[in-house]
């Protein structure tokens, strides 16, 4: 019996990944992609699905209430994967405004459609909403975020963040709404928009450009790769227990510099230059305001109570990654030309 399946920020850099995996893995679904197509969302990472028979695209905002509201009439969805956000520190610490409105009021606003259009009758209904360990805060030289870690957001986009999920919460334990959660560390690999620190790192080698470290590159992240998470987003979806949130990393701790020396080996070996000649490219920048030290999640619950982990650890996720960028040039050079941003036109303005 088929199901519409709405997904939120589907042709962004996770959400993308997620869209094609259900996809192409659940033909009885009919997945509805929702995407506002602000600069992070991209069309053409959906060319492989874009004209499959239980896919479609909506161009919308899910800051306006009445059209999320239109389109849970609509559509009568079953189930709702939340990936739409804003999501770069840097462009928080500029602009906080555009982060509350789409990450707390966006979130509401979905919330809220899924409330009224599904009433009493909850029986199959989910909403899983995907947020970030930013919510968390910092950590020190030892120690894992849990499920169970205090919130301690340190920027307005974690602070965003941190809020949505707050409000998730809320609606499971006063409207009783069928909801799930996940927590997940810092994403990498195909289709990531180049402002962030991998594909920015990569791009840079090709053209040798400086590559720009935070302070002294001490910072240190747990690395999750993309196509594991969508493994484990489509885990939490199905099988994940009603009203409990799942941490979900990749059990993979770099500092910053260590992560970019081992980038630069890898271009270098990619692109045929002598060992050594991408790290010299490597500049210290003045430190990001607010920046939080350490980030690790433990992701023993999500193991153990629905057998997931991740696949690949960084030395073979990073190279496949670089393979990705190096095989799709068109794809950067559309990205950093904005370009492709006239994709919608040509595929669905002009149907």
């Amino acid at each position: 019996m088929s199901k519409n399946i709405l997904i939120t920020g589907g042709a962004g850099f996770i959400g993308c990944h997620v869209v094609q995996l259900f996809v192409n893995k659940y033909p009885d679904y009919n997945i509805v992609n929702l995407d506002a197509l602000t600069y992070a969302g991209n069309l053409e990472n959906l060319r492989s699905i874009e004209n499959a028979p239980n896919y479609e695209f909506v161009k919308g905002d899910i800051t306006n209430g009445d059209f999320v509201q239109e389109l849970f009439s609509k559509y009568q969805f079953e189930g709702v994967l939340h990936l739409a956000a804003e999501s770069h520190v840097d462009r928080s610490i500029a602009n906080p405004m555009e982060f509350i409105m789409t990450n707390i009021v966006g979130t509401v606003n979905l919330l809220n459609a899924a409330r009224h259009t599904w009433g009493d009758n909850l029986k199959g209904k989910r909403f899983y909403h995907i947020s970030t360990d930013e919510v968390y805060g910092s950590l020190g030289e030892t120690g894992f975020f849990t499920e169970e870690t205090a919130y301690d957001p340190r920027s307005p986009y974690s602070a965003s963040k941190a809020s949505s999920d707050h409000l998730v919460r809320a609606y499971w334990h006063t409207y009783k709404l069928p909801v799930v959660l996940s927590n997940c560390s810092n994403n990498y690999g195909p289709n990531q928009f180049p402002e962030k620190l991998i594909p920015l790192a990569i791009n840079n080698i090709e053209n040798n450009r400086p590559i720009p470290i935070y302070g002294k590159g001490e910072n240190i992240r747990d690395w999750l790769f993309v196509i594991d998470h969508a493994r484990a987003i489509d885990t939490v979806f199905h099988d994940g227990k009603l009203g409990e949130t799942y941490n979900i990393g990749g059990n993979n701790e770099w500092t910053n510099i260590d992560l970019i020396h081992v980038l630069c080996d890898v271009m270098d070996k990619k692109l045929n230059r002598e060992e050594g000649t991408s790290i010299k490219l490597i500049t210290f920048v003045k430190d990001r305001a607010g920046h939080d030290m350490r980030y690790a999640i433990d992701a023993t619950k999500i193991k153990n109570e629905l057998n997931w982990e991740p696949s690949l650890q960084f030395p073979e996720g990073i190279e496949k990654t670089v393979d990705w960028y190096l095989n799709n040039k068109q794809w950067m050079e559309n990205i950093t030309s904005g370009s492709y941003q006239d994709y919608y036109q040509k595929q669905y303005d002009e149907r």
